[in-house]
């Protein structure tokens, strides 16, 4: 069998030509290969250069994550980087696609880089919880400056071709014949003077102060996220310590990250999303129908910014009201909103102009009649998505998919309203919809798997993450918040006060408590929800009763003085719970910080166990990405069910136990999943994949 470089001489210049597909990941056959290919670049006398390039859509895209968590295999990248840099002969990088992580530490210890139009240059190790480890962390500072890379670092997205030229990562742009032009600066070089190793370029670093000034902006992420304090504190090495000091410093931090728990956790982030893009039980063949234009019914905030969604991604969409004055004020405030991105200078006039050219407004559902996906995002009650949903069924054209925004309903009993359940999903978006990344693609009963295979590429488009969920009230994430929520105004029961449970949260990484949240949201949405429901929750109904919405009222669990957007403490709050308290029965008392984050976070945990179970999500990593996307579960804590293998199933298990005796609430004993799994001393991630 072939090896995974090519390599072939001509007019005394070596091409190294890597096929290593499908990505041309860096494995260790590959990296044998490319450092056999330099030392015969180097042992040959008729050999004046190397040329390195690649067959396929990528140059190098970075390590082969089949390697990820084995014993290394030699030889290591950074030996193979190092013999690129030592090489006395001229070595150019030809790259076509995508130089990244790996692939582009390797490029940057190539005498030149040249890049075709296609090109992407980035170092993405931050994603998997990492930084540079072969060199990355030194030579993108000689290049790019240090401000520049740590920016390329920390950010972990990719430069583009003109960029990276713009940026000094590459050294020209070439338009056509990509090989061509490497050889004939191979051969350029080769007669002399040889460039000088990028591991010696020291002027390239620029200013210490501008480096500085962005690791101090740094300074919040680096608190919580270890990859970033090392990024930053490898790139400070790059003017404090001589290079081949500072790159075995790089490999030491490097090797401490693998080991980090945090750092594991944003792995295990990673490897969950690509594998919760995989749709379990999908038969082989399948395709997405074609979606040319979009319907979106309901002109509210959460219609207007699903429409956003659409013109974002250049497809044409129509939202439709049942009035004119309603339609009048929902394209206003989208409007607004695309107005405000310029303002902001996320957005330029000319594509805002563009994106509000592919939005259409219209009155009355017959405007559907054209499109090849309709997604109804009115209010939340099943009597009125049943009639839309029939009258879908007799206006939509053949093969439309018809899909539903709803947070918590049946999607089987709306598809019962139609003579098409083939053609009937859920497609859950997260407020406010043009900014939320998670999309809940909700498989009902008779979903059809092309409308299925359609909603997921159609999310993945709208630049959505889509997990596939079952039917349940409140699918995953909605479900799972329920419990805490449940919790969070019990503990204001048992003894605790508002801002002692937002702390447990703030502290464990979220960026709003529960009860900050729902004064922002407005207390009175849960309120009349729960009305609807026939539920309470003592101490929010009081509040609500009493007319107090939250932020909007200038008081809610909070006090907002003058209309400030953050909170302060009530201090007439503890005497109002505690007359809540006496009347519901509940003896209160102190409770301790752990116990309150605990009380909030395993309940969650217990139901994605129940979730897991009845086959409402097919993998624990899914309900992770759920959370990490829709609800801002802190991505260094890798998700609710990682964080729980992470504290033990066994120890979850005798707490859920504990809080059940506790509190007398039946519904906190471990779930029948949880507790088998804790009995036999295994995890979530321990179980079987779905086909």
């Amino acid at each position: 069998m072939a090896g995974p470089v090519r390599f072939e001489v001509e007019d005394g210049i070596a091409v190294a030509t890597i096929a290593n597909p499908p990505v041309n990941a860096l494995s260790a056959a590959l990296r044998g290969a490319l450092l056999d290919a330099v030392r015969r670049t180097e042992a040959d006398p008729a050999i004046r250069a190397l040329v390195i390039a690649a067959e396929g859509r990528t140059f190098i895209a970075g390590a082969d994550i089949s390697e990820f968590g084995k014993p290394p295999l030699p030889p290591p990248l950074p030996e193979v980087c190092a013999a690129l840099d030592a090489c006395p002969k001229p070595i150019v990088a030809a790259i076509h696609g995508a130089a990244l992580g790996g692939g582009l530490e390797i490029a940057m210890a190539c005498s030149a880089r040249l890049v075709g139009p296609g090109a992407k240059l980035g170092l993405p190790e931050v994603k998997l919880g990492l930084l540079p480890g072969s060199g990355g962390t030194q030579r993108a500072p000689r290049l790019m400056g240090a401000a520049a890379a740590l920016k390329l670092m920390v950010d972990g997205e990719p430069l583009g071709a003109k960029a990276a030229v713009a940026a000094g990562l590459a050294d020209a742009l070439v338009e056509d014949d990509l090989p061509a032009a490497a050889k004939a600066q191979a051969a350029t070089l080769a007669v002399g003077p040889l460039p000088e190793p990028v591991s010696r370029r020291d002027a390239g670093l620029g200013p210490r102060e501008a480096f500085e000034k962005a690791a101090a902006a740094l300074a919040k992420r680096a608190e919580t996220e270890p990859n970033i304090a090392a990024c930053i504190a490898a790139v400070r090495d790059a003017y404090e310590t001589p290079f081949a000091q500072a790159v075995a410093k790089e490999r030491e931090a490097f090797w401490a990250l693998i080991k980090d728990p945090r750092s594991q956790a944003l792995r295990h982030v990673f490897f969950a999303e690509r594998e919760a893009a995989k749709i379990p039980n999908m038969p082989e063949g399948t395709k997405p129908r074609a979606v040319g234009r979009a319907a979106v019914l309901g002109a509210g905030t959460m219609g207007g910014g699903i429409a956003m969604c659409f013109a974002n991604a250049g497809i044409p969409v129509r939202v439709i009201e049942t009035d004119q004055a309603a339609l009048d004020r929902g394209m206003a405030r989208l409007r607004g909103t695309y107005d405000a991105s310029v303002k902001r200078g996320s957005l330029t006039e000319a594509a805002r102009d563009a994106r509000m050219a592919l939005i259409e407004g219209a009155v009355g559902l017959d405007a559907a009649s054209d499109a090849d996906m309709i997604v109804e995002a009115v209010f939340e009650e099943m009597g009125l998505k049943k009639e839309i949903f029939g009258t879908l069924d007799r206006v939509a054209k053949p093969g439309a998919v018809l899909a539903s925004n709803t947070s918590y309903l049946d999607i089987d009993e709306m598809a019962a309203a139609t003579s098409r359940p083939g053609d009937v999903l859920g497609m859950h978006f997260f407020s406010p919809a043009n900014v939320m990344k998670l999309l809940e693609v909700v498989r009902a009963r008779h979903t059809s798997p092309d409308a299925l295979a359609t909603a997921v590429e159609v999310g993945r488009k709208l630049a959505k993450v889509p997990v596939v969920v079952g039917v349940c009230y409140g699918f995953v994430g909605n479900r799972m918040l329920a419990r805490r929520t449940a919790q969070a105004e019990r503990l204001l029961l048992e003894g605790a006060l508002p801002e002692q449970v937002d702390a447990a949260l703030t502290g464990f990484g979220f960026r709003m408590g529960p009860f900050a949240m729902s004064d922002l949201a407005g207390i009175d949405v849960g309120w009349r929800a729960r009305k609807a429901s026939g539920r309470r929750a003592p101490v929010a109904d009081a509040l609500a009763a009493a007319g107090r919405y939250g932020q909007k009222t200038g008081s809610g669990f909070y006090l907002y003085p003058e209309g400030a957007r953050a909170g302060v403490p009530d201090p007439e709050m503890p005497a109002l719970i505690a007359r809540i308290a006496e009347a519901e029965g509940v003896q209160r008392r102190e409770i301790a910080a752990e116990e309150i984050l605990d009380r909030l976070v395993l309940p969650m945990v217990n139901e994605g166990a129940r979730i897991l179970e009845e086959g409402v999500a097919a993998r624990a990593g899914d309900i992770d990405v759920v959370w990490l996307h829709g609800y801002n579960w802190p991505a260094w804590r890798g998700g609710p069910m990682h964080h729980a293998d992470a504290l033990g199933l066994a120890h979850v298990a005798a707490r859920l136990d504990e809080f059940a005796r506790i509190t007398g609430d039946d519904s906190l004993k471990p779930a029948p999943l949880l507790a088998r799994l804790a009995a036999e001393g295994r995890g979530f991630a321990s179980l079987k994949q779905p086909g």
